[in-house]
């Protein structure tokens, strides 16, 4: 029995290691996981990097729209809303651009609950918008990192890959502020990736089908 749990840990443990970087890296290129983006200035020394990334057949003028809209009571995350609704997220993914939440400003609130917001950290459009925030054991964001285990900034950038087309990068950058906050980073990374995931489909899939604000 002992012999079956250590080989049942390392095996574990190996898996880890390598499904970790797909979790962390999942459709970036190379070039897009070194280079530096917008926001990562606000943490400079980051104790964890996912960066991820999605091509869209759409220009970038019209995959703007949907990142400027988003937020829980806004345009939502446009991932699994049931998910999120399961912990009273009330998220509600929109099908279509509003024009009335295209005008995002510096210091706004980015809800990702009706009692949680992180705050827009850098809005420069139609290229870039920034959230920064920390996050507590119990999933409580704030804006005040002197009791959280970790503060962190996610960013959304866009890149022109053609006259026609887009690359939307995401990246996360955790920096751990007690001792017990990796086991908790590298369980959000993981749960961060499915959520992600989604997400970057459903902008992309939104994008290429409509992106004109109506």
């Amino acid at each position: 029995m002992l012999a079956r749990a250590v080989l049942t840990v390392l095996g574990a443990a190996g898996l880890h290691l390598v499904i970790r970087p797909r979790v962390l890296t999942w459709g970036a290129t190379a070039d897009e996981v070194s280079r530096a983006l917008p926001g990562d200035d606000l943490l400079p020394r980051p104790d964890l990097v996912a960066t991820r990334a999605i091509s869209i057949d759409a220009p970038v003028e019209a995959v703007w729209p949907w990142l400027a809209q988003m937020g829980q009571a806004r345009g939502g995350l446009y991932s699994y809303d049931w998910l999120e609704n399961l912990v009273g997220c009330r998220m509600a993914s929109a099908t279509r651009v509003v024009e009335e939440w295209q005008h995002p400003e510096v210091g706004d609130d980015f809800r990702l609950h009706p009692d949680v917001a992180l705050r827009l950290a850098v809005i420069d459009p139609p290229r870039a918008m920034v959230v920064r925030g920390a996050v507590s054991a119990t999933g409580e964001a704030t804006r005040d990192t002197s009791s959280m285990p970790y503060d962190f900034t996610w960013s959304f950038t866009l890149h022109p890959r053609s006259p026609d087309g887009s690359r939307l990068v995401v990246r996360e950058r955790y920096r751990y502020l007690s001792r017990w906050a990796r086991p908790l980073v590298e369980t959000v990374s993981v749960a961060s990736f499915v959520m992600t995931e989604r997400m970057l489909r459903g902008i992309r899939n939104r994008a290429e089908v409509n992106g004109r604000p109506v």
